[in-house]
């Protein structure tokens, strides 16, 4: 019989301990801190025999001890510490110990700390899972509480993201509002004034995948009396070029405007994919070329 690894013998250390009486000398507050250390020391020999799911079980041992002597900060940490294994091997075990980290850290008025957290949860849901609806959810929740510490420029960030998969998702009212509450906090600084433009022309480009060419023709114009050198951008000019050639049905000058555009600023993957979807507002058949 093949010996324990300094994990599983840690492991079985710290469940005796958890389960054990608390004895004359002893509250059973110390008992769940000793036992919590002991699973923090399995967990972290997991990690060094990459046993990660096991490591991560072990910090999810360590936080309910933690819990138990009413230890909110470490309870925190343990349960971070158990996403961190747990991203390795299983995304939604990841997602529900942050879950368990952000409610110790609201709980405790770290909304800063909450919010990363939250948009660590958004990116697994994006990046690993594909779930767009709740990426979104996940961004619009840690933007929220960015904003609400000041940290406008993470919220921004978090804002945008989450406006681009509202446009994903085809919801493109919230998308045009959630960028244009961006535009209107970067119009505030001089350093985030330069970005402007490119929120307001997805904002734009989203009014056209709706094929409402008044309501986009009608926010440039208002974006143009926030701004008055935004009409002079390349940003603008193609919207206008677009916009035109969407009402009259001009295929080949919305394919020209768009080929123009990308030969001095690419296309990112979004842009080129609501494109698609404005041009098929057009014509029937799919694609730019």
């Amino acid at each position: 019989m093949a010996p324990k690894s300094i994990a599983a013998s840690l492991l079985e250390k710290a469940d005796k301990k958890a389960e054990s009486s608390s004895g004359w000398f002893s509250s059973s507050s110390t008992k769940f801190e000793e036992a919590g250390d002991l699973y923090q020391q399995a967990a972290n020999a997991f990690k060094i025999d990459k046993q990660f799911k096991e490591a991560g079980d072990a910090h999810a041992r360590e936080a309910e001890c933690r819990e138990k002597c009413k230890e909110g900060n470490e309870a925190a940490n343990a349960w971070w510490n158990a996403a961190k294994a747990y991203k390795r091997v299983d995304q939604q075990l990841a997602i529900q110990a942050l879950s368990q980290t952000i409610t110790h850290l609201t709980k405790g008025g770290r909304f800063r700390q909450a919010a990363d957290r939250e948009k660590e949860i958004g990116q697994i849901y994006l990046q690993e899972l594909h779930d767009l609806r709740k990426a979104c959810e996940s961004f619009e929740r840690a933007g929220e509480w960015y904003s609400q510490e000041d940290a406008t420029a993470t919220a921004n960030s978090c804002f945008k993201d989450a406006a681009d998969l509202h446009a994903d998702l085809e919801e493109y009212p919230a998308a045009i509002a959630r960028y244009e509450q961006v535009a209107d906090h970067s119009l505030t600084s001089a350093l985030t004034r330069y970005s402007v433009k490119e929120y307001w022309l997805r904002s734009s480009l989203c009014a056209l995948a709706m094929g409402d060419t008044v309501s986009a023709k009608r926010n440039m114009a208002r974006y143009a009396s926030l701004d008055t050198t935004f009409p002079s951008t390349r940003e603008a000019r193609f919207v206008n070029a677009i916009t035109e050639a969407c009402e009259s049905g001009d295929q080949e000058a919305f394919t020209g405007a768009v080929v123009d555009f990308d030969q001095v600023t690419k296309l990112d993957n979004w842009k080129t994919g609501i494109l698609l979807k404005i041009k098929r507002g057009i014509q029937d058949e799919p694609g730019l070329t």
